[in-house]
């Protein structure tokens, strides 16, 4: 039975994916066809969403709202990103090429190449060695080594223009200090608000010692605060060959100075832009393993986030997500990654009173016992009595895999799926394939569910297997907050639901084909 758990090799998912799936799919030829399926959705005019009056918002809620416009700009969506497959298979986007250029840049630009030892270093596992690396590091254009061993710190501050570089996951350990606050950043960038450039982190294993809260019920503290690694308006940041443990927040947070609420239709500002995290594992997470905020142009993959505690939420109701793709995120792309026992595998999501990610594309991604394999959603934009969303707008993702979804203790009365998409529009699923399990109860549960005022929903080559116990394979939800305008083509079905397809009241536009 397969496990994935925190020693599991992401490198390896093109692979196993292939042996899930039993397909050898022409990844660039699936691409293709999924950019003309793309092309076609966002064409049609999805039949409209019905309105009634929205429920009228607290004088309260407008004060904060307008508050947080003070450090926000006006939301747009941009163009989608273009997707490239090399000639070994390897998936990147468009503006990889310049991140390359910038990363010869920054290699030109270092100027001393030092190791941490040099300057007072000691791995030990005991030692206090903040100032040793403030001292090796000083104002950057360094790329500083840091050998085998556990280096205790109060945190790290990269400035621009520095590479911090370690022996390996797993050999070299930056563990944060008994005495550091619930509230510390591992390692981050040195200035949130003016911004940083040219930072990369390789090679070494990032321990958050959540264990030095040992009476603490909750494990982080507000916005930003309490993860492994934080990059705060970065602008060419790489992540690579590195592992992120037990934090009291994220494992790895892609995200602008400040989590922003000004409403749908703003975003933050000083977002990070053009981030790559490659070859990234994370575990024993307070809320999510790899997150992006207000951030545009980040590629992420070959990356593994197993295990949440989900400690940064009260017990029972811990949104922790493997992969989240959070509040104003624009094109971001994810490439080969796989998540394990988390509430959601990938989420992508808008707080009620932010803008929602937009542009979010998949390539590969496997997800085992997630509560929710993959849940796409604009929270408090769902019902008839909710504003329609001014961001939720164009998901693709191809070559999934959703195995055996599980009701969870993380968040306890949420049932499990294999696919949820709310209030989105221009969503396309392209090769995707189910398998659950013939003897656990799904409680009659849906194993997809399109609902809560979705439009212009494609499912396209679906296999499912083993949900004996649900209602149906694939349900439209009706009524007053009904999905509309889904398209349904090639569904193969092998001892799974007792239906295939659920069409609920009023769907006016459904078309399904074999």
């Amino acid at each position: 039975m397969m496990k994935l758990d925190k020693f599991h090799d992401p490198r390896k998912n093109r692979e196993l994916l292939s042996a899930i799936t039993g397909k050898h799919l022409n990844i660039a030829k699936v691409i293709t066809e999924t950019q003309q399926l793309f092309q076609q959705c966002m064409k049609n005019e999805p039949v409209p969403q019905f309105n009634k009056a929205p429920i009228t918002v607290p004088f309260s809620k407008k004060i904060i709202e307008g508050l947080f416009r003070l450090f926000a700009k006006p939301y747009s969506i941009l163009e989608p990103t273009q997707i490239y497959v090399d000639s070994k298979g390897n998936v990147y986007p468009e503006w990889k090429q310049n991140l390359d250029d910038e990363y010869e840049n920054l290699l030109r630009r270092i100027t001393r190449e030092v190791n941490i030892e040099d300057y007072g270093g000691i791995g030990d596992g005991i030692t206090d060695n903040t100032a040793a690396f403030q001292r090796a590091i000083g104002k950057g254009l360094v790329k500083v080594k840091v050998p085998e061993g556990i280096f205790i710190t109060k945190g790290i501050h990269l400035p621009s223009w520095t590479y911090l570089v370690g022996a390996g996951k797993g050999k070299t350990t930056i563990k944060l200090h008994v005495t550091a606050s619930r509230g510390t950043r591992l390692i981050t960038n040195a200035n949130h608000w003016k911004g940083n450039h040219h930072i990369v982190i390789e090679g070494m294993s990032l321990d958050w010692n959540v264990e030095r809260l040992s009476v603490a019920k909750k494990t982080s503290t507000w916005g930003n605060h309490s993860s492994c690694l934080t990059y705060a308006n970065v602008t060419y940041g790489w992540v690579k060959d590195v592992e992120a443990i037990n934090p009291g927040l994220h494992c790895f947070d892609i995200s602008s100075t400040l989590y922003n609420y000004a409403g749908d239709g703003f975003r933050a500002q000083g977002g990070s832009q053009y981030v790559w995290l490659d070859n990234l594992n994370g575990y024993g997470f307070g809320d999510d393993g790899i997150t992006t905020h207000h951030s545009d142009y980040i590629f992420i993959s070959n990356s593994h986030m197993c295990d949440p505690s989900g400690r940064a939420h009260q017990k029972g109701f811990s949104n922790s997500n493997g992969f989240e793709i959070d509040d104003g995120s624009r094109n971001v792309l994810l490439v080969n990654n796989s998540s394990a026992r988390c509430f959601g595998g990938i989420e992508i999501k808008g707080h009620q009173n932010s803008s929602a990610a937009s542009n979010v594309q998949i390539v590969g991604h496997i997800s085992v016992n997630d509560n929710r394999s993959y849940n796409f959603r604009h929270i408090g934009h769902h019902k008839s009595t909710d504003t329609e969303s001014k961001s939720a707008y164009n998901i693709t993702a191809v070559n999934l895999a959703a195995i055996r979804p599980i009701f969870t203790d993380l968040y306890k009365y949420s049932t499990p799926r294999g696919l949820v998409v709310s209030a989105y529009k221009n969503v396309v699923i392209n090769h995707f394939t189910l398998i659950g399990d013939p003897d656990y109860d799904y409680k009659s549960n849906p194993v997809i569910a399109i609902q809560y005022r979705a439009r212009n929903v494609v499912l396209n080559n679906l296999s499912f297997k083993g949900f004996k116990s649900a209602s149906t394979d694939i349900k439209i939800y009706g009524g007053v907050n009904r999905a509309d305008s889904v398209f349904i083509n090639n569904v193969s079905v092998h001892d799974s639901a007792p239906k295939i397809i659920d069409i609920g009241k009023d769907v006016k536009e459904i078309q399904v084909k074999k």
